[in-house]
């Protein structure tokens, strides 16, 4: 049946019937092999400007007698078209789930990455567990302390030379970022009576950076008040402590030295764990490491928390955690915890 086929702008192009516009159509159909080529003959052919559609638009210029055939022909090639394209459609879904059925389900999935905890989480949370098993509690801070938790209250006054080891971060005059963990026990004291036995663990802040050093890293330290303690009980702990983190082959000594909030004071060394005490590059060939301070606690900061010097005596100890991490992992470079190097953390 002759018609006419129309532009968008309704001008008239050549004659085309609708069993020519069919036969294309059909034959479309048949080729198609994907959903998305069968999309575009629906598009092509029945959408809003579709071949089928804009004849439908245009039977008018037909004769009066070729009107109602022409019209009843249209919308039976229009239905017919839609049941061709969905049965042909529900042909391409069938083969696509045939051959999704060849795979093997039984094969082992490909497992996904997971998370791992961070070598310092890591090493802290041991830490952590061995004072636990020693009879001593966490206790937690803030990180933005006042100057006289971090400082005065630890026998650390205005203009005390020993503040420039600090190396603080100030906020303000009297608020700085902690520059250790000691502050929190001022605070555990002034808010408990002995006995106490606790761990600090937690950031800390100091203005410095280079292979061993980073502004911001992880101390964690420990203090034990009571009746009759000495420093006989603090070689006890910290060896018990040492021995768990590493082996009971590792050995220590204690050296004199300072800090204003112990009295004596001592720095404790362990044997390295590289070369076991016969000297290499990591301990510059004298065969001890330096991993902690220690001492009693000194009696001004009993007193600044209202603890009778008399009747109490204490012990405190800290430990930088980056530095135990390196020494137990064998890492060389401080700042490898910090870059993010999937490589690196997976390790662990």
């Amino acid at each position: 049946m002759p018609g006419f086929f129309f532009n968008n702008r309704g001008d008239k192009l050549a004659p085309e019937s609708i069993d020519e516009i069919e036969e294309q159509a059909l034959k479309a159909i048949k080729k198609a092999e994907t959903e998305e080529q069968l999309q575009g003959i629906k598009t092509e052919y029945l959408g809003r400007k579709g071949k089928v559609t804009l004849f439908l638009r245009n039977i008018s210029s037909l004769s009066p007698e070729e009107r109602p055939v022409a019209g009843k022909k249209t919308n039976l090639l229009k239905n017919k078209l839609e049941k061709e394209i969905n049965s042909k459609l529900e042909m391409i879904e069938e083969k696509l789930s045939e051959q999704s059925a060849d795979i093997d389900v039984t094969l082992p999935g490909r497992k996904p990455k997971t998370g791992t905890l961070h070598p310092i989480t890591k090493i802290q949370k041991e830490i952590c567990s061995i004072f636990f098993k020693l009879g001593f509690q966490i206790a937690e801070g803030p990180e933005i302390e006042a100057d006289w938790y971090n400082f005065e209250a630890l026998n650390l006054p205005k203009h005390h030379p020993a503040r420039d080891m600090q190396d603080t971060f100030y906020i303000s005059n009297n608020v700085v970022l902690r520059t250790h963990t000691s502050p929190i026990q001022v605070r555990y004291m002034e808010k408990n009576e002995p006995p106490i036995s606790i761990i600090a663990p937690g950031k800390v802040y100091r203005c410095d950076s280079d292979l061993t050093h980073t502004p911001m890293f992880h101390q964690i330290e420990g203090l034990l008040v009571d009746k009759n303690i000495s420093f006989g009980d603090l070689k006890g702990i910290l060896e018990s402590f040492i021995h768990n983190l590493f082996d009971k082959e590792t050995s220590l000594r204690f050296r004199p030295s300072f800090f204003p909030f112990t009295e004596p004071s001592a720095e404790v060394d362990i044997k390295c764990v590289m070369c076991r005490g016969k000297g290499c590059r990591v301990c510059s060939n004298t065969g001890w490491l330096e991993v902690l301070g220690s001492g009693m606690v000194h009696p001004a900061v009993f007193e600044n928390v209202g603890y009778d010097t008399e009747a109490y005596s204490g012990f405190a100890f800290g430990m930088g955690v980056e530095r135990l991490a390196m020494l137990k992992y064998g890492i060389n470079d401080l700042r490898k915890f910090y870059e993010n190097d999937y490589r690196f953390l997976e390790q662990f």
